[in-house]
């Protein structure tokens, strides 16, 4: 049996590393619009990219491409930036060395102690150095664990945590352009910050509306950063976890609420996903916490969780990350 802290450390690496990636690919994107167009408001679509990310924005007047950077990116006062989450992924390796490789160790160390100079490019030639940094860093990282972990316990606590921050990350996404129109180039931006433009334009030959984009991200079955994809990869995770078959079908909550979340998407009608689709996605939103709440209650036996902040609320004062020492 693995101890609870060190898989608890192992999940968290999953969501940290995840959720930075994530969030360096949201910015970029984010950065390329504010830049490329001349009519956006600049201040109204940096607090947007702020709030959808569920992080509090800066008080002190308006923002620009450089505070909004600075305030996701290289923070490091701020929870929930992305130097933050690096430095807890790696604080979260330190702690569990005994069930890691010396490779993922050195990846997140070395990533961590190559922040600074990374910060430093990006101040000269553009934020775009700092988060493909970051992006790169992150998949060498995942790289490396599908390689030199062992696939045991520890591997699916990993993947666990990487796959329910994976759905609330590409939930997000698809929140950000939730009331924008059907036939709006901004849902571009959904794709290409998951990384799925290309493999869209594959799948539907160059149809590019709402209904095709939300029907990708949200139930296909082959791209990993679905919702769907990313839901069944953390149910498979928990049963092999779970361990203790139930003559009647007896399940653990997370296990229930994952599997529920996944039925509610795979019977979905064709068609017509762009119906409630807000609703549909918060609601999914919730599961997420939901779920990391059963799984901290089942497996660590720790109070409090980590819990990040509603995309839905727009008051800055709700904004707030909770953040549990791990």
């Amino acid at each position: 049996m693995m101890l609870a802290r060190n898989a608890e450390s192992l999940y968290w690496i999953g969501r940290y590393v995840e959720r930075a990636d994530d969030m360096a690919r949201i910015l970029d994107v984010a950065i390329h619009h504010i830049l490329e167009d001349a009519t956006v408001d600049v201040d109204r679509q940096a607090r947007v990219v702020i709030q959808v990310l569920g992080l509090e924005p800066p008080s002190d007047g308006p923002l620009d491409v450089w505070s909004l950077t600075e305030r996701v990116a290289y923070d490091k006062d701020s929870v929930g930036s992305i130097v933050d989450l690096i430095r807890s992924a790696r604080e979260n390796a330190r702690g569990a060395r005994e069930v890691t490789s010396s490779e993922m160790w050195e990846c997140l160390n070395t990533t961590y102690n190559g922040l600074g100079e990374a910060e430093r490019r990006a101040r000269r030639l553009g934020p775009h150095e700092f988060l493909s940094y970051v992006k790169n860093r992150a998949a060498m990282f995942s790289g490396l664990a599908d390689a030199t972990l062992s696939h045991d316990d520890g591997y699916r606590y990993l993947l666990l945590g990487r796959s329910v921050e994976r759905v609330d990350m590409t939930i997000r996404m698809l929140l950000s352009r939730a009331g924008d129109r059907a036939n709006s180039p901004s849902w571009v931006s959904v794709l290409v910050s998951a990384g799925a433009h290309d493999t869209f334009l594959r799948t539907y030959r160059g149809v590019l509306d709402a209904e095709n984009v939300v029907e990708f991200m949200l139930l296909d079955r082959l791209f990993p950063r679905s919702v769907f994809h990313a839901l069944r990869v953390a149910e498979a995770n928990l049963i092999d976890l779970e361990k203790r078959p139930s003559r009647v079908g007896a399940q653990a909550e997370a296990l229930l609420l994952l599997g529920r979340a996944r039925s509610s998407l795979e019977f979905l009608e064709p068609g017509r996903l762009l119906e409630g689709l807000e609703d549909r996605l918060l609601d999914l939103q919730d599961t997420c916490r939901a779920v990391n709440e059963a799984v901290t209650g089942q497996y660590f036996h720790v109070s409090p969780y980590v819990s990040w902040a509603d995309a839905r609320v727009s008051d800055a004062e709700d904004h707030v990350i909770e953040e549990s020492e791990l």
